[in-house]
């Protein structure tokens, strides 16, 4: 079992909203799958210890759309000096709170920081080519535990 695949139910999966808690939810949802992360003050610190664990920044946007499981952070700004950090379950991002958008709020959509997006690698085996005699691809298995 990888890191979100436990089934554990967050805290704003039970209906509890505790602003400022971003970066613990996310935290905890991903330690939920057996690994455990490094702490932070801050949720826009968390980049290393997820590349740490397993995790791989993504420099593109998916064509068909981020992943269950994915992990974004966005930087900090004037008013926010911590950032954000939030889990995709499949069909919305979540934090401390379940968003509307990807921008948790009027003054990250109107600032539209810098962020990073994570998602768990795992290497599984393909058939071989002709060039090598075994290659590996990576996947995305990461499952979120935001999932009731």
């Amino acid at each position: 079992m990888g890191p979100g695949q436990s089934g554990h139910a967050s805290p704003v999966a039970r209906g509890v909203n505790q602003p400022g808690k971003c970066a613990q939810y996310t935290r905890e949802a991903i330690e939920a799958g057996g690994v455990t992360l490094n702490r932070h003050g801050s949720a826009k610190d968390y980049g290393p210890s997820l590349k740490a664990i397993g995790f791989i920044e993504l420099n593109f946007s998916p064509a068909n759309g981020y992943a269950k499981g994915v992990v974004a952070i966005i930087d900090g700004f004037d008013g926010h000096p911590h950032g954000h950090m939030m889990m995709y379950d499949g069909s919305q991002w979540i934090s401390d709170f379940k968003q509307r958008t990807f921008y948790p709020g009027p003054a990250y959509r109107k600032a539209q920081p810098s962020y990073s997006v994570h998602r768990f690698r795992t290497l599984q085996a393909q058939a071989p080519n002709t060039t090598s005699c075994l290659s590996w691809t990576s996947t995305s298995t990461f499952s979120s535990v935001f999932d009731k």
